[in-house]
């Protein structure tokens, strides 16, 4: 192209200052940036250029000679030109992209969000704007307030604005959700401090005065009203040891006896590699001891403390294990492990043992756990007594659903709300069950379906039953202790106690009027 231009006849000084200011144009299109030397060489051969041809007209050399010498002019050029572009690419490292080519990286590296903010408090403290802000954030919503790259359009005046609108309704928003945070978590550690202080008393209390005279004080309203409100982590499985007794006179070394056996039968099976019982004797369940183990691991996953190569492991399966060869008629049942594990986390090792074979010794876990239907069908019958009582509506709606009370009791039961309720939860649970017995464990059903009655009655049967599988895990404990304490275990004059016998009553009518009965 430079050729053509210089080329062309009659190279007047106009032309060529043309010439001059079209490849500077052509090098602004072009976006490239040459060193000065190129354009030093440019003018230097003009001026020969020039010189030459006022030569050529005094000295008539002949137009060959001429057009060879601009011809090496215009070379020069291009050879200065792409020396020059050819080092400027070569000092170029990694370029960057753009949509439809490669763009030098930019001199300056990339701000990130806390510069650029602080670059903006800097700017805006000149202007005198949000001053009266106490809070900014450091994060990438500064960037909303950033000018555009200069290869793009310029904000308005109208849009900055509202940027500057839709960052502090941003700031405000993210001020008022911290506020709110911050009030929330200073109420809960009030709480926290408040419930410490309130367990530390009570712990003194319960240590000092009744613990020594447990007998004589047990039963006074002052006792019941600090049974009622918790106990103190470190006198629990003293108290649960106290209030369940131990009316099978079972001893540490008894204890040794029967997990020697449970250690020989494990032993056994590993040998013979066989879990079946002889068929000598079918009420013999000892055969269940292998199921221990596929139970533990099921046990209070979170905590990961039972699990195999946990702290616990080993002492929970001595525990099951012993209970099995104890109890051979009963052996193990599935949800065992639970009441087990939390007896294990609050005694020792040989008194865990012991409150637990006198716990499922107990009428209500016996029946369940020997699977007695007819006499599991009367404390269901009695939880419904109670349940119409104090909440008809849900009571009909879940008649209406055809939810019977074993779909969610019977779980409840067999774990005694370990495996449903929070662990820190159930454990106050336990708490007011050593102390009242088995009518607790319906009352605490009870103020469950209370707590959560506005939430069941806009579910279906399938969605009951699953949400009283597994409670919401943040059950709070207040406000279901607050619910229990609504809930009146008092049917026509009638207390629990009256209530399930008189189911059992006629039930020992219905044996006697039956015709087998009468045949016999």
């Amino acid at each position: 192209m430079n050729f053509l231009i210089f080329h062309n006849a009659r190279y007047s000084s106009a032309q060529m200052q043309i010439a001059f200011q079209s490849q500077q144009l052509c090098f602004c299109k072009r976006g490239t940036c040459l060193h000065i030397s190129c354009f030093t060489v440019f003018i230097i051969s003009l001026c020969f250029i020039s010189v030459h041809r006022l030569w050529w007209r005094s000295s008539q050399v002949s137009d060959l000679h001429y057009q060879g010498c601009l011809t090496c002019c215009t070379c020069s050029y291009f050879c200065a030109l792409n020396l020059f572009s050819r080092k400027q690419r070569e000092a170029q490292s990694a370029p960057g992209w753009k949509l439809f080519g490669k763009v030098p990286l930019r001199e300056s590296p990339p701000k990130d969000s806390k510069t650029i903010q602080q670059e903006y408090e800097a700017k805006v403290s000149k202007s005198g704007q949000r001053k009266n802000l106490e809070f900014e954030p450091l994060s990438t919503t500064a960037l909303i307030l950033e000018d555009r790259p200069a290869n793009l359009p310029a904000k308005s005046e109208e849009e900055a604005q509202r940027h500057r609108q839709e960052y502090d309704e941003m700031v405000a928003e993210a001020k008022k959700r911290e506020l709110k945070e911050a009030q929330k978590k200073k109420k809960q550690m009030k709480e926290r401090f408040k419930q410490e202080e309130s367990i530390a008393n009570a712990m003194v209390v319960w240590n000092n005065e009744i613990l020594p005279n447990w007998e004589s004080m047990r039963g006074t309203r002052r006792v019941r009203d600090l049974w009622w409100q918790g106990l103190p982590p470190n006198v629990r499985g003293k108290v649960w040891s106290l209030a369940i007794g131990n009316e099978m006179n079972i001893t540490s070394d008894l204890y040794e006896i029967f997990l020697s056996r449970a250690k020989e039968r494990w032993k056994s099976f590993r040998e013979t590699g066989s879990e079946m019982e002889s068929d000598a004797d079918s009420a013999d369940r000892e055969s269940s001891l292998d199921l221990i183990k596929l139970d533990i691991s099921r046990t209070f996953p979170p905590l990961f403390i039972f699990q195999k190569g946990g702290p616990y492991h080993d002492l929970l399966h001595s525990v099951l294990g012993a209970y099995t060869c104890y109890r051979p008629d009963v052996g193990y049942v599935q949800g065992m492990s639970f009441i087990a594990a939390v007896l294990i986390l609050n005694l020792e090792e040989a008194e865990a043992f012991i409150a637990f074979t006198n716990l499922l010794n107990k009428p209500c876990q016996m029946a369940f756990f020997r699977v007695d239907h007819e006499l599991m069908l009367k404390y269901f019958a009695a939880f419904e007594v109670f349940f119409e009582e104090n909440l008809p509506r849900l009571f009909n709606h879940f008649k209406s659903s055809n939810l019977t009370p074993d779909l969610y009791l019977i779980d409840w039961i067999f774990t005694l709300y370990t495996k449903s309720l929070p662990l820190d939860v159930a454990c106050r649970v336990w708490d007011v069950f050593c102390r009242d017995g088995e009518e607790f464990l319906f009352r605490t059903g009870l103020g469950i379906l209370r707590l959560y009655e506005e939430v069941l009655l806009q579910m279906d049967f399938i969605h009951i039953a699953q949400f009283l599988t597994r409670l919401p895990e943040d059950t709070p404990s207040e406000r279901l202790f607050s619910c229990i304490a609504n809930t009146q275990m008092i049917s026509g004059n009638r207390k629990w106690t009256q209530v399930f016998n008189a189911l059992l009553k006629d039930k020992e009518m219905e044996k006697s009027s039956s015709p087998t009965v009468k045949n016999s």
